[in-house]
């Protein structure tokens, strides 16, 4: 025999209380009075007392029936005060926005992205893992990420938040002066390269290039090595040796005249930095606030944020 549910009846039994008849009380849950009056029945022959005393025109509460009602009437108020503020959690954001971010998107997103959220929506709190080692998205509990389209997972939705950028070999203008410009990318091998080791697998990354639509790597040379792009970057400008790195990290050296490019037509497609999250959490209301801050900011930058 099946077991019965200890809930059944339940919701009968309070409908009833507060409608005041069995045809009213359906009409609330959307049943038939008869349905009605066979869970009260159920309701009662499982607890073995009644808790209606019913006339042709007239319901009571018999003793039992006050009882129950008593502990009953504020667990139900309670449990509908949840579901209400869950209800009501799906229209306006709140509760924690974490995040797995790549560095570079410090300064170009979350830096002008998050005084402009939290302005709107001070009651979200952002909780921000700076990792660029790929770590998961889903298994690590995060609600979004952060990093370069190429390394995103292609079931992802993904939303532009950067302006397209490329990869290429930078110096100074007094490196270049002194060593001269690299022609073809066999000549970085004559080259003082500031070399940048990998987090996540500890090796050197192997300069990218595109030669008559073929991908070529090649493994720089040079003294200087270290885990920091920005650290890398910096020893450029001081004209201390060739620099691979991304237009958008280096926007300003290379608007300033600090950094030059090279090699420039061996450089491979464009990328640009997204935000991305599961198809299941696009209708997360915090999750929709922070893409729409990121959006506006590219906007305001003059590019779309569609893919």
């Amino acid at each position: 025999m099946a077991r019965s549910d200890p809930f059944d009846g339940l919701s009968e039994f309070l409908a009833i209380v507060r409608r005041g008849s069995f045809r009213a009380a359906a009409i609330e849950l959307g049943v038939t009075a008869g349905a009605v009056s066979q869970a009260l029945q159920g309701l009662e022959r499982r607890l073995g007392l009644p808790l209606l005393h019913r006339t042709t025109r007239s319901l009571a509460l018999t003793e039992e029936g006050e009882r129950l009602l008593a502990q009953l009437g504020p667990a139900a108020e309670t449990i509908l005060g949840a579901l209400d503020d869950l209800v009501q959690s799906r229209a306006k954001p709140s509760g924690t926005l974490r995040l797995l971010v790549h560095r570079m998107a410090l300064v170009h997103v979350l830096e002008p992205v998050l005084p402009l959220f939290q302005q709107r929506w001070p009651e979200v709190h952002v909780d921000v893992t700076v990792d660029s080692t790929h770590a998961e998205l889903v298994e690590g509990g995060f609600d979004a990420g952060i990093r370069v389209g190429e390394f995103i997972d292609k079931d992802m939705i993904a939303v532009r938040v950067t302006p397209p950028f490329r990869w290429m070999v930078m110096a100074s203008p007094a490196y270049l002066a002194r060593h001269g410009r690299p022609q073809a990318p066999e000549d970085i091998a004559r080259h003082q390269c500031l070399r940048y080791r990998r987090p996540d697998v500890g090796d050197i990354y192997r300069w990218e290039f595109e030669r008559d639509g073929q991908a070529l790597s090649i493994e720089p040379p040079g003294a200087i090595v270290a885990n920091d792009p920005w650290l890398l970057r910096t020893l450029a400008v001081q004209g201390m040796g060739l620099l691979y790195g991304s237009t958008l990290q280096t926007a300003g050296e290379l608007a300033q005249g600090l950094l030059e490019t090279v090699l420039e037509e061996f450089s491979p497609a464009g990328d640009s930095l997204f935000v991305y999250f599961p198809r299941t959490s696009r209708s997360q209301p915090k999750l929709r606030a922070f893409v729409e801050a990121c959006a506006e900011h590219l906007r305001q930058s003059g590019v779309s944020g569609l893919p």
